[in-house]
């Protein structure tokens, strides 16, 4: 329920959703400025509707104005600490103002609370590509400094090896079978770090694609859950695979899938790039 108006007033109330529903309208319209100033005007009138926040930071964030899109989204988030699109923004906000470790966080919160609340909704959807989007970003940059570090420690090390064969023969260069045992020691400390294949029991049977809240069936099926929703509601009631009755409240979070998911993505951080 919606806090009451700052003076107490149902009038300040019928005003300020007014004056939402004009900005709504003129946001439709892309008139961002005009939109602006009747979200601003709503958030005068009743400064505790946490929606009033939101609404103006999703005009900023259509201006990339993220200073503006962190406070509105900081101050909804006071007011309802379950708002998805307040912590969504807020995430994106901290991203394209290079803090990525604080924007995943606030992403990360998003699609807990999105999933909660509309599993399959374009929103949790719009949420995983974005997050996505971040891990990579992140990965990537820990990937390029673990690289970087990797070939400073091969190099120091044909250096030593190479110092320890010259104290028995000073003219002699390390033998090649140390070389190469070298090599394939620094190419599988690297391996994590180098793309290849998800595996398949990781991947939805529908999208192909790395779960990322996945459901088991009776039928002892696991799919994506938004995907499998969609299915039932727009095809029909039945397992895809199996072909079975299924209705959606007999779909199971596959907790051990998840879990798995998790664990490899920590590990493999190239598996977040979006297809």
């Amino acid at each position: 329920m919606a806090p009451a108006p700052a003076d107490g007033g149902a009038e300040s109330q019928r005003q300020a959703d007014r004056l939402k529903q004009e900005g709504n309208a003129l946001f439709r319209k892309e008139r961002l400025s005009a939109a602006i100033d009747a979200y601003t005007g709503a958030i005068t009138l009743c400064p505790n509707v946490a929606v009033y926040w939101t609404n103006r930071a999703l005009c900023y964030k259509k201006r990339s104005e993220w200073a503006k899109v962190e406070e509105d989204c900081r101050r909804a988030i006071q007011l309802d600490s379950q708002s998805v699109k307040g912590h969504y923004m807020l995430g994106l906000a901290l991203v394209n103002s290079q803090r990525l470790s604080e924007g995943i966080k606030a992403l990360e919160k998003s699609l807990e609370l999105g999933r909660g609340a509309h599993p399959a909704s374009y929103m949790v959807e719009e949420i995983w590509q974005e997050l996505s989007k971040a891990k990579y970003i992140e990965w990537e940059g820990l990937s390029r400094e673990r690289t970087s570090q990797l070939q400073k420690l091969k190099v120091v090390c044909k250096e030593a090896l190479r110092n320890y064969n010259s104290l028995s023969n000073p003219a002699a260069d390390a033998p090649e079978e140390q070389l190469n045992e070298l090599e394939e020691v620094f190419k599988k400390a690297a391996k994590t770090d180098t793309p290849a294949e998800v595996p398949d029991h990781l991947c939805c049977k529908i999208t192909l694609d790395i779960f990322r809240d996945p459901v088991i069936t009776p039928s002892g099926v696991t799919y994506e859950r938004a995907v499998l929703l969609d299915h039932l509601q727009t095809v029909g009631k039945f397992d895809p695979l199996t072909r079975e009755a299924l209705e959606p409240h007999q779909l199971v979070p596959n907790l051990a899938i998840k879990e798995a998911v998790h664990a490899f993505l920590s590990e493999h951080g190239w598996a977040y790039k979006i297809r």
